[in-house]
C-alpha cells in the first residue's frame, strides 16, 4: 500500500450539544486548514472520507446529517467543507473512526497506508482515531491547524501523545503532501 486518505472527523455538526460553545471558536479557527486540505486532496485525487457521529439518530444518513447541519445556526462552519459527489462517508457512533465502522476495510480496499486526520475534537475523536490507526499499522498525520479542541490544554497533551506514543507526524495543513 502506498496511498493516503484525508479523513474529516465530525465536522458535519449542528453544534447543539454539550461543550459546543467551547468548541465553536476552535472549529472556526480550523476551518481554513480543513478547506485547504480538502481542495488539495480533491485536486490530487486523494480519497476524502467523512467520518461523522450520527448524534444518536439511528435512521440518519449522510444527507439528513448534512441537511440538519446546514439548517442549524452554525451552517457557515459546515457549508465550505461539505462532502462533494466523490467523498466517502462513514457514520460512527463512538469516538474512534474505526470503532464498529467499516473504516479499516475501506482503507484496505483503497490501499491506504497513511491517514491525515482533521476535524474535531482533538482530545477525543482525533486522539482515539489516531491510536486506532496506529494499532492498525497506518501512518498518521495530524495538521495542527485543521483540528479543533474543546480544552486547549488537553488538546496539547493529546497532540504530544500522538507524536510521542503513536509516531504521528504533526504538521500544518499547507505542508501536507499528497
Amino acid at each position: 500500500m502506498s496511498g493516503s486518505a484525508l479523513v474529516v472527523i465530525d465536522m458535519i455538526n449542528t453544534y447543539e450539544h454539550k461543550d459546543a460553545e467551547l468548541l465553536l471558536p476552535a472549529a472556526e479557527a480550523a476551518l481554513p486548514g480543513i478547506e485547504h486540505l480538502l481542495g488539495r486532496a480533491r485536486s490530487a485525487g486523494t480519497p476524502v472520507i467523512y467520518a461523522n457521529d450520527n448524534w444518536g439518530q439511528w435512521r440518519s444518513h449522510q444527507g439528513e446529517l448534512l441537511d440538519a447541519a446546514l439548517a442549524a445556526p452554525h451552517a457557515a462552519l459546515v457549508d465550505p467543507i461539505r462532502p462533494d459527489a466523490e467523498s466517502l462517508f462513514i457514520v460512527k457512533a463512538r469516538h474512534s473512526i474505526f470503532y464498529e465502522t467499516p473504516m479499516a476495510y475501506l482503507l484496505r480496499a483503497l490501499e491506504v497506508d497513511r491517514v491525515v486526520l482533521t476535524g474535531q475534537v482533538t482530545e477525543q475523536c482525533v486522539l482515539y482515531s489516531a491510536l486506532d490507526a496506529h494499532i492498525r499499522h497506518l501512518d498518521v498525520t495530524v495538521p495542527v491547524d485543521a483540528v479543533a479542541a474543546i480544552h486547549p490544554d488537553l488538546a496539547r497533551a493529546a497532540l504530544t501523545m500522538m507524536r510521542r506514543n503513536m509516531g504521528a507526524r504533526l504538521t500544518r495543513a499547507a505542508d501536507v503532501a499528497w
